[in-house]
Parts: C-alpha cells; sequence; structure tokens
C-alpha cells in the first residue's frame, strides 16, 4: 500500500480505508498481512485482494466542442455523415454511452443511438438549404444515467451541404491554330477555353499539357488558358505540335476533358537550299552524240511549299556551253560531242534556287572527266627510220630507239613495239621502249642493208590500233677481211733477151672490204732483185737485163689493203727462163719463229 489508502487493527486485523478510492484510477488492490504471536520471532503472511467497485460518477463526454463536415447533396438516404464519440471513465453500464439528437433543423438526419453514426434520412438535392446544426445528446446507462448534451455554444455539428461535380468541363475553342515559325518568343498561339456549368469551385475550371510539349516549347497558364511560345520555332525541325490538353475543375473528386490541340508551324522561307555534295565529281565518254546523260545533282531545301521547290542551272564559264541542264530535275546532258584529246575535263558551276520570295540559292562545284576512247593510232616521230651501222657491233648492241606517241589515254595510249619483215633474225626491239638492237653478229659482205617494219601498237582491249614505219638498216664497212690472192704461187717464165721495163708477170688480189679497206697495194718483200712491182695493178718488171740465160729468182710479194690497221697477204712468184726446169724447194727444212702473246690479228712473222 505505497499510498497509504489502508489501515489494519493490529490487535484484531480489520482492514479499514484511509483515504478517498477512485475506481477509475486503480480498480484492484492487493496487500501483503503478516502476522506474529508475541515477541517469538517466528511469523506468518497472507494476501488480500481488495477490488474497488465502479459507481456512476463520471458523465459522458465529447473530445471536442464542435465539429463541422460536408456533403454531397447528391448522396442517396444512408449514407453515414458523421460519427459522434463520446468518452465515459466509468465501468460497465456506468461507462456504456447512448446518443441521440437533442435539436435538429430538418428531419433529413437520424443517429444510431448505440454507434453514434448520423445517417442521412432522405436526399437533400432539392433542397436550397446550404447547411444544417445539430446537437447531439450523449448518456451513460448508469442508475441513474449521467448526460452530456452538445448545446449549440458548446458543440455542435455544422453539416454543409456540397454542391455536386457531376459536370465535366467541356471545350469551347477551336483544336485547330496556325503560327508562323518566325514568331517571337511569348508569342500568343491559342487561347483555350472550356466552359463548366457546376457552381463553385465545382466549375472553376484549370488547364494543363498532358502531352506534346516534351522540348517545351509551349508554355500554358493555367487560369486563362492562353497557350504562348516557350522558344523559337523552326517548321523544318518540327512543323506541327499535338497537344493533349487536359481542362480540369475543382471538384471532389475533380471531373476533367481533354482536347488534342494540333498547331501547325506555317514555314517562311528561312532556309537555304544546300546540295548534297558540294562537289561532284563525274565522268563522261567522248565521241557521244549530244543528249548524253552525264549526271544528276540533287539539293534540298528544308522549308515548304514553293520556299522548297527548287531550280537548276549552269552559271555561265569555260566550257558551260557543251552542256545542258534541266532546271526542274537537275539532269546534265551533253549539247556536243566531246573530245578527250581536245579537252580532259570540265570544272562547271551550278546553281539551285528556291521559289520563295526572295529566293534563297546556293552553289555547287561540277568536275567532270572525259574518259578516253580508242579513236587515235600511235604516231611514229619519222615516216621512215634510215641508219648506218659498222658490221662490227656486238650482239645486243642497241642501234635505234624508236618513239611512237598516242594521243589517246590509259591502255588505249600505251604503246607496245614489234617488228616484221626481213629481219633476217638480225634484230629485235624491245616491246616497251622501243630500242632496236642487234640480235646477232653482223656482217656486211654477207648483207650490206636490210629492210623491215616496226609496228607500233596501243594496248586498247577493244579494237586495237597500229601503225608501221620503215626502218633500212646500211651495214657498214670495217677492216675485217685479209687480201686473197687469185693465184699463190705465181710462175713467171721469162725468156732470156727480155727487154727492160717489160712486165713478166702479174699477181692479182681481191679484198671483199669496201673503200680505202678493199683496196690492195702490192710490194715486193725480196730486196736485192732485178725486178720492181706496180703498187696498184700488181705488174712485175723487169728493170735490169737478165744476168744469164739459167736464171731463176723467187719473189715474195706483199698485198696490203688500205685500212687503218692494213691487212696484209703475201704471195710467192717464180720467176725462172725457158731453159731451166722448174724446181721449187724450201730453203730449210725447219723453220722457227716466235710471237708475242697478244699480237693482233693479220701480223706478219717471218
Amino acid at each position: 500500500d505505497p499510498h497509504g489508502k489502508f489501515s489494519i487493527d493490529p490487535q484484531l486485523g480489520i482492514i479499514r480505508t484511509k483515504k478517498q478510492l477512485d475506481h477509475e484510477a486503480q480498480s484492484a488492490v492487493v496487500l501483503t498481512v503478516q502476522s506474529q504471536l508475541g515477541d517469538s520471532p517466528l511469523y506468518s503472511s497472507t494476501q488480500v485482494n481488495i477490488s474497488v467497485t465502479d459507481i456512476n460518477d463520471n458523465a459522458p463526454a465529447f473530445p471536442t466542442k464542435s465539429e463541422k463536415v460536408t456533403i454531397s447533396r447528391a448522396q442517396p438516404p444512408g449514407t453515414a455523415v458523421y460519427i459522434a464519440r463520446a468518452e465515459d471513465k466509468d465501468s460497465g453500464l456506468n461507462g456504456a454511452v447512448k446518443y441521440s439528437l437533442a435539436s435538429q433543423q430538418s428531419n433529413a438526419f437520424s443517429i444510431d443511438p448505440s454507434l453514434g453514426v448520423v445517417n442521412l434520412t432522405r436526399t437533400v438535392s432539392g433542397e436550397k438549404q446550404q447547411e444544417y446544426t445539430l446537437h447531439i445528446a450523449a448518456e451513460d446507462c448508469g442508475s441513474p444515467p449521467l448526460t452530456s448534451l452538445l448545446v449549440l455554444d458548446s458543440l455542435a455539428v455544422k453539416i454543409v451541404i456540397l454542391d455536386t461535380n457531376d459536370n465535366s468541363p467541356s471545350f469551347m475553342s477551336s483544336p485547330l491554330s496556325y503560327v508562323m515559325e518566325d514568331v517571337e518568343v511569348g508569342f500568343l498561339v491559342h487561347h483555350i477555353i472550356a466552359m463548366d456549368p457546376d457552381e463553385g469551385r465545382n466549375g472553376q475550371v484549370t488547364y494543363h499539357i498532358l502531352s506534346g510539349n516534351e522540348n517545351k516549347a509551349f508554355i500554358l497558364d493555367k487560369i486563362t488558358g492562353l497557350l504562348t511560345t516557350a522558344q523559337l520555332l523552326d517548321h523544318e525541325v518540327q512543323e506541327r505540335y499535338n497537344l493533349t490538353v487536359m481542362a480540369l475543375d475543382k471538384g471532389s473528386p475533380a471531373l476533367s476533358a481533354t482536347q488534342v490541340l494540333t498547331i501547325v508551324v506555317l514555314d517562311v522561307n528561312d532556309e537555304t537550299p544546300v546540295f548534297l555534295k558540294q562537289l561532284y565529281h563525274t565522268a563522261v565518254h567522248e565521241n557521244r552524240d549530244p543528249g548524253e546523260f552525264v549526271v544528276r545533282v540533287e539539293a534540298v531545301d528544308r522549308d515548304a511549299g514553293l520556299n522548297s521547290l527548287l531550280q537548276y542551272e549552269i552559271l555561265p564559264g569555260p566550257g558551260y556551253e557543251k552542256f545542258k541542264m534541266n532546271s526542274d530535275s537537275g539532269e546534265l546532258i551533253t549539247t556536243a560531242s566531246l573530245d578527250r584529246e581536245t579537252q580532259d575535263n570540265f570544272t562547271l558551276v551550278i546553281e539551285c534556287h528556291d521559289l520563295g520570295s526572295p529566293a534563297r540559292r546556293s552553289t555547287a562545284q561540277l568536275q567532270i572527266t572525259v574518259l578516253d576512247e580508242n579513236d587515235h593510232s600511235p604516231l611514229f616521230a619519222k615516216s621512215q627510220y634510215q641508219i648506218s651501222v659498222t658490221e662490227d657491233l656486238e650482239e645486243g648492241s642497241a642501234i635505234l630507239d624508236l618513239c611512237a606517241s598516242d594521243e589517246d589515254d590509259g591502255p588505249n595510249g600505251a604503246v607496245t613495239y614489234s617488228l616484221i619483215d626481213g629481219t633476217h633474225g638480225a634484230f629485235a626491239i624491245d616491246g616497251v621502249t622501243g630500242s632496236i638492237r642487234t640480235a646477232k653478229a653482223l656482217d656486211r659482205e654477207d648483207r650490206s642493208q636490210y629492210t623491215f617494219r616496226a609496228v607500233a601498237s596501243d594496248c586498247s582491249t577493244r579494237f586495237p590500233r597500229s601503225t608501221t614505219v620503215s626502218v633500212v638498216v646500211h651495214i657498214g664497212d670495217v677492216n675485217d677481211n685479209d687480201p686473197v690472192f687469185l693465184q699463190n704461187p705465181v710462175r713467171a717464165f721469162v725468156p732470156a733477151g727480155t727487154a727492160v721495163n717489160e712486165t713478166v708477170a702479174t699477181v692479182r688480189a681481191e679484198d671483199v672490204d669496201l673503200g680505202s679497206n678493199g683496196a690492195i697495194v702490192f710490194n715486193l718483200m725480196t730486196a736485192e732483185t732485178v725486178f720492181q712491182i706496180n703498187v696498184k695493178t700488181g705488174d712485175v718488171i723487169l728493170r735490169e737485163p737478165l744476168a744469164s740465160k739459167d736464171f731463176s729468182t723467187p719473189l715474195l710479194v706483199m698485198a696490203s689493203d688500205q685500212g687503218i690497221s692494213p691487212r696484209t697477204a703475201t704471195a710467192l712468184v717464180i720467176i725462172f727462163t725457158e731453159e731451166q726446169e722448174e724446181v721449187i724447194s724450201f730453203s730449210h727444212s725447219l723453220y722457227e719463229a716466235s710471237v708475242p702473246e697478244n699480237s693482233a690479228a693479220g701480223g706478219h712473222e717471218t
């Protein structure tokens, strides 16, 4: 008993209350009682449970003095509009609360006595009254019962009847609007108007953009419905906007309506035509008839209507008269046959302009390459080639470099060379360079002149063209042949009485070389003799009378040509008188000679 609400008689054990008990504060008390006999240290204890019984000493009480609730005018009968809650601290029936309407302005409401639920007993949609005040009494079930009355100045339930939001807003403005793309920011595009026949907040409309304005191009005043531009518009970027606009009333729950507002951005001529390429490269074959298609140029203009329609033309410049352009399609054709060899490329400046007012223009460059046709044959520098070479050229020596030109281009202008007719295997030509070389050793004495043809052909894969030229090769002589005696030895029978200066014998020699290389002179190699020889004719002449009738002598005659490095030959002339028999014998039975190395061919050793 910490609060000292009880006492006990120590002799009799009677428990009495010392203070006022309150069931609501403490409904049960548990006391521990201890007993002891005399002065004995022994004692015993017991537990006493005391229940505090409730009496009806608390009246029901509402937590607030007034309440205000709103209901829709269209609520049906039986709708709960308010729940009254009163508290009674007593227990059992003393704390059980019943509810009743102490006063009301209309029979439109009733209250559940047990639950305190205020219900609508009939509809109020036909009544003009906007609000009702109900006074609610709360009474417990004690005996006697205690009552708490909600009076007008303490606690009242005011029920406000609201208008029913049974009408959605309806759009009155057009769903289509037009605006020029060059308007300034803040320009009024459209006035959105929606009507709602409901009253009060139920008829107040606000405006909102639900979709279609993702790039924030427009601003909508939610109160006035004025739609203005928030940024510059560009027809070429977006030519129409489809905004889903909502008109929303302020009812609870709110009703709404939507409209798709189409805003068409009208074009102004603010875009310049742009060619797909600033530099066009194309090619056309030469020799084609006028009207040959060359190329089609194209430009785009992001404007609309006439502002986007384009016209094409060629601006005046070198060679432009040989072409014609379709002003609508941009197709370029030739007006004359082209000749690549005269002009192999053209550079044209082309222009396009739109049909706006004023028109906007742009230009591009067109480079046209004239493709070659094989319409030219190779041409040699001369109509005939004559050349002289010496017969001692080594095999493979270059004797002539031919060159033929072809005005065509590429393979049509690439030239290869070949030889035809009678080269007799003596000459060959390099097919690429045109260099003619000896293919074997030459011999003027065998053949002093060659006449053949050289062919220059282009490398066209279709209908190749060629030209021939005559080549005459004269073989010049070199001193490569020794004189040859027609007879060796020569025997001459001289009568003993032959007169002085009489020709007693003649030696003959030939040299197949030409000129001085083939001109022969004769000399006697015998020093002491009565004979002399004519150096040109080879006549052996007696210059002194013969000493005896049995005279005989051998003469050694040398024939020499007159080349720069003369070549020689020797012959034996045997002269004897008629009475002497022909006896021929070597003067020695053995001859020995020494020859230095590297001696020139034709050298004479005795």
